[in-house]
């Protein structure tokens, strides 16, 4: 695959699979789920911030990205992360 086709290819696909895997995660529409990663993370930072979790902390990002979608800036991101991988990967045949 030409290196330009697996950037384009890279950056469709992590777009696409961003909702998914955030749901796998466990952050839902419906609140982070109970026994999930995303429901570690968000202990772990409750008390690393003595009781509740940071607005703006990664995991605050998370789950606003779980339950309303991702913004434009954090779409851009995530594509540019898949295309890196999907150029990255291009080279291996």
């Amino acid at each position: 695959m030409d290196p330009g086709t697996g950037a384009v290819v890279g950056a469709a696909c992590a777009v696409a699979a961003a909702p998914f895997v955030l749901g796998a995660a466990g952050f839902t529409a419906a609140g982070i789920a109970a026994g999930s990663l995303g429901a570690k993370m968000m202990s772990a930072a409750a008390v690393a911030n003595g009781g509740g979790v940071a607005a703006g902390s990664i995991v605050a990002a998370l789950q606003s990205a779980g339950a309303a979608g991702l913004s434009g800036a954090a779409t851009g991101a995530v594509a540019g992360a898949g295309a890196a991988v999907g150029w990255l990967a291009s080279f291996f045949h």
